[in-house]
């Protein structure tokens, strides 16, 4: 029987917090899935009603078990140190057949399936908190008992909020490293910009401004462009210019080094998440 369309399942979002929530807004403004074929949780009743007011016609509760037992598709969005308690709770309620996302870091395909006690289908996820503003970049793993139409609709999900790649599930951590963790170290070349901007005399919030857009505009261009960002780089460098002079002191200083070995250790770390432990 062939897999109904996204905007025929029922979806559940246990942990509806920056991306879980994030991914619900997509799906509603898109006009993916009616809000009220989705449920999503939260702990407290002052998350709840912050989540009811953002959510409007979503169905929130901080029953993790009743959300998943009427669910075709579950979003496991909590905390990795969370997760254990969490998949304990449901596992009894999850129905056979329920397409499971995780976006938990570290936690494979098969020790989801095993802490659900079913041989479900699987899709692991990482999107990233771009996706707050539909600007995402997101890699999705299929596990050993998702087919090709969970795979699909586990994509159709995430495109919600912005891009999606297929990769095999022994390059998550990679993606962790890179594009999980990534707006973090944007964000500080952003606020470093600033911060020169405001050392040569620029107003702060002119500075600030600047350096977000020069950001956004650089990162538009290669992407809409596709030529590799050192052609790119290069047309804006012109022989004895300014430009030559502020690259040759970021490789002075190892730029592309310190950002190569930033992305090794968050890899490791997230392989050190790997387990889900109690």
């Amino acid at each position: 029987m062939p897999t109904p369309p996204l905007r025929d399942q029922t979806l559940a979002v246990l942990g509806a917090g920056n991306i879980g929530r994030a991914l619900v807004g997509g799906l509603l403004r898109g006009d993916d899935v009616p809000a009220a074929q989705i449920t999503a949780t939260r702990r407290t009743a002052s998350a709840l009603d912050e989540l009811a007011q953002r959510l409007p016609g979503v169905r929130v509760t901080t029953d993790n078990a009743g959300a998943v037992g009427g669910a075709s598709v579950v979003l496991v969005s909590v905390k990795p140190q969370n997760a254990a308690a969490l998949l304990a709770e449901v596992a009894p309620h999850v129905r056979p057949g329920t397409l499971v996302l995780s976006t938990l870091a570290g936690a494979t395909t098969a020790a989801l399936a095993e802490a659900l006690g079913q041989s479900l289908p699987v899709v692991r996820a990482m999107p990233n908190t771009p996706a707050l503003v539909d600007e995402a970049a997101t890699a999705i793993a299929p596990g050993a008992h998702a087919g090709p139409e969970h795979t699909a609709l586990a994509r159709e999900v995430f495109e919600a909020v912005g891009l999606v790649e297929e990769v095999p599930e022994h390059l998550m951590d990679a993606v962790t490293g890179l594009s999980g963790s990534g707006p973090a170290y944007v964000f500080m070349v952003i606020e470093a910009l600033t911060d020169a901007g405001v050392k040569q005399g620029l107003p702060r919030t002119v500075a600030a401004r600047l350096s977000a857009q020069t950001v956004l505009g650089a990162a538009r261009l290669a992407i809409e462009t596709g030529r590799h960002p050192a052609i790119l780089r290069d047309e804006v460098t012109t022989p004895g210019g300014t430009t030559i002079s502020a690259v040759a002191e970021l490789e002075r200083h190892g730029l592309r080094t310190m950002l190569i070995d930033a992305v090794a250790m968050a890899t490791e770390r997230s392989r050190q998440l790997s387990e889900i432990r109690e």
